[in-house]
């Protein structure tokens, strides 16, 4: 006798997960880590494939790891050189977030910043801004405001953008429902739309935050100074790839350390919003 199923019970369609995304996160990224290494290692220390001056070997480059890592725990130039970058990039972060955050106000809640405004800040986001730094560096000079002027200046857009958009987040009924209950239009923004466009600034930060590194760390390479851009360029011109490569690494920790920052403050103030982060990053 054929059972006939039920037509009042609900169907659920369940996505079968292949086998590769039911390896643990920390599995994968140990694996994946030791195929890279060992490729790296084939091409260069055991099959010669690359020369060591475009692509030092593990082996080389862990004993500047080894090396840059002694000089920072001891406290010797390179420390001072980190501090330099590192204060640059919070300097940098921080002008960049308040510049930001007050034009994707201006823009999100006025026809004037979105007529106006909006099409020159993405006329200038469209220019290499790489190509400001001799500008920064002749208004500014040589010293650590020219570096903060040009991160700062590649930062921000993000999270103007960011910013709008998260203004426009809250839906149609919830500004209806505020403007029937006779609320100022600044009670709006405080309490409604900022609260909801929460998300979206977050997001523009976390790209900040990529961001300012690299405008640091160019604005080091092009206008001088004492930061670890500075040392990439002069290890760079003695072809001491292996100290590049271990001083790309230790910048990379600050980039990190910067970017997990906008993430922890991110779960702290936006704990409401449930929804899914990839990675458990984001």
């Amino acid at each position: 006798m054929t059972t006939l199923p039920d037509p009042n019970a609900d169907t659920v369609w369940v996505e079968r997960e292949s086998f590769i995304d039911r390896i643990p996160r920390w599995v994968a990224m140990l694996a994946l880590a030791v195929v890279v290494i060992t490729i790296w290692d084939l091409a260069t220390a055991r099959m010669g494939w690359v020369s060591p001056i475009i692509l030092p070997s593990p082996a080389e480059t862990l004993s500047d790891l080894i090396f840059v890592g002694k000089n920072l725990l001891s406290g010797d130039y390179m420390l001072a050189a980190l501090w330099t970058t590192t204060r640059t990039v919070f300097w940098a972060f921080l002008i960049a977030g308040a510049i930001g955050f007050s034009l994707g106000v201006l823009v999100g809640e006025t026809k004037f910043g979105e007529r106006a405004v909006m099409p020159y800040l993405v006329a200038i986001d469209t220019m290499p801004k790489v190509a400001f730094a001799p500008l920064f560096i002749a208004w500014l000079g040589f010293d650590i405001s020219s570096k903060v002027a040009l991160a700062a200046f590649i930062a921000t857009f993000p999270i103007v953008v960011s910013t709008a958009a998260g203004l426009y987040a809250a839906s149609e009924n919830e500004r209806m429902l505020f403007k029937s209950m006779g609320a100022t239009r600044w009670q709006t923004l405080v309490r409604l739309k900022l609260p909801t466009g929460l998300p979206h600034i977050f997001t523009g930060l976390k790209i900040a935050a990529v961001g300012v590194m690299a405008g640091a760390i160019t604005g080091e390479f092009l206008g001088g100074g004492q930061g670890f851009g500075a040392l990439i360029r002069q290890s760079a011109s003695q072809m001491d790839t292996p100290r590049v490569f271990a001083l790309i690494l230790y910048l990379s920790l600050l980039g990190l350390a910067l970017y997990f920052t906008v993430v922890w403050l991110q779960k702290k103030l936006v704990f409401w919003n449930k929804a899914d982060r990839p990675g458990g990053v984001m």
